[in-house]
């Protein structure tokens, strides 16, 4: 089993991301003001972290696949392909584990600056005549609670009444068509 390459633009771009800037030779005069957008840096973690899963996949592969060398079944050549493989893997997966270190500094240093925001506050919603109370306690809470419940227990008891109105008719129409049929069946 074959390990695709790292992406190019992705490992430039992490290097890049290690030491600071862009890939690419970045302007003369742009070099030192250039900050990395956390965005792409963001990017870039999660593309590592997605090559770190898939590594450790491959690496319990061939963990599953390989035997130890007692000679049984393995000739050493194929054990010494698969140990090498495997070491190869593994110092790639170290590797990896850098990368995403740095990308994970750089993002904490350019957030450092940032108030926390809560996640209410990002997530927009539209405000109904309930929510514009200012009594959101547990006591508003249970109030509301109550009351559906109960307008629930108020559509139960409607549904069955009219379930028995449906049942009360039902039964009047079998015993009518029960008549028709036996007055039918006297005629003949």
């Amino acid at each position: 089993m074959s390990t695709p390459p790292l992406s190019g633009s992705g490992m430039a771009a992490a290097a890049a991301a290690a030491a600071g800037g862009f890939p690419g030779p970045p302007p003369p005069a742009a070099a030192a003001t250039r900050e990395v957008n956390t965005a792409s840096l963001c990017r870039i973690g999660q593309e590592t972290v997605q090559d770190i899963v898939f590594r450790t996949m491959e690496i319990f592969q061939l963990l599953r696949n390989m035997q130890l060398p007692n000679g049984v079944t393995y000739h050493m050549g194929t054990y010494q392909d698969r140990l090498g493989k495997l070491q190869e893997h593994l110092r790639q997966l170290s590797i990896l584990f850098r990368k995403l270190r740095l990308v994970y500094d750089k993002c904490n240093e350019n957030c450092a600056g940032l108030e926390p925001v809560s996640v209410e506050q990002l997530i927009p919603y539209i405000e109904d005549d309930y929510w514009k109370n200012d009594d959101r306690g547990p006591a508003s809470q249970l109030r509301y609670a109550s009351e559906e419940r109960r307008e629930i227990l108020e559509v139960n008891k409607k549904l069955k009444q009219k379930n028995q109105q449906l049942k009360q008719i039902m039964d009047q129409l079998r015993n009518l068509i029960w008549d028709i049929n036996a007055m039918l069946a006297m005629r003949n």
